[in-house]
């Protein structure tokens, strides 16, 4: 009896899988680079290497899809990762956001490098994009970079456009 039970449940299993796999996540490739980070700041070429490495397929809208990407449930947790991603910081829509947003966001940057969070360990677990596992004189470079759109920001708009607005009662 648990012998059909476990046999029952297997085939049930398999066929969830085979059924999974036509479900298919949108591809993350809108092409858009209307606010893109490049149209405002200046990226040197390391910089943006660095970043289309180990950032750009969570936080862009171009996203480097892997082979096993095709494969379900993964695809869809990946969708996952990719749009919280990108609901934290998204390199393709950034200089859509207001200047105050834009320089927190530089502050958010050097802040998740420095302290080793990004890039996510499961982006490169096992040696899956181990090309995207930076070295602190990388890091270093990332927060240095970072910084100094800071320091651009800083010298070329008034400060109150910079800061967070205050809200009533405040």
């Amino acid at each position: 009896m648990l012998k059909k039970i476990l046999t029952g449940l297997g085939v049930l299993l398999v066929i969830a899988l085979i059924v999974i796999q036509f479900i298919r996540p949108e591809k993350n490739n809108t092409g858009d680079h209307t606010h893109d980070i490049t149209t405002a700041y200046t990226i040197p070429a390391e910089v943006e290497q660095l970043l289309k490495v180990s950032c750009f397929d969570c936080h862009s809208n171009n996203t480097r899809y892997p082979w096993y990407a095709k494969v379900q449930p993964v695809g869809l947790w990946l969708n996952k990762h990719i749009t919280d991603g990108k609901r934290h910081l998204n390199f393709s829509d950034f200089t859509g956001a207001p200047l105050f947003v834009q320089n927190h966001r530089f502050d958010e940057i050097i802040e998740t490098v420095e302290d080793n969070e990004m890039p996510l360990p499961s982006y490169t677990f096992l040696g899956l994009h181990s090309e995207a596992d930076l070295s602190d004189a990388q890091r270093k470079t990332i927060m240095d970079w970072a910084k100094s759109q800071m320091t651009f920001l800083q010298n070329n708009y008034p400060a109150d456009s910079l800061a967070f607005p205050r809200r009533e009662g405040e």
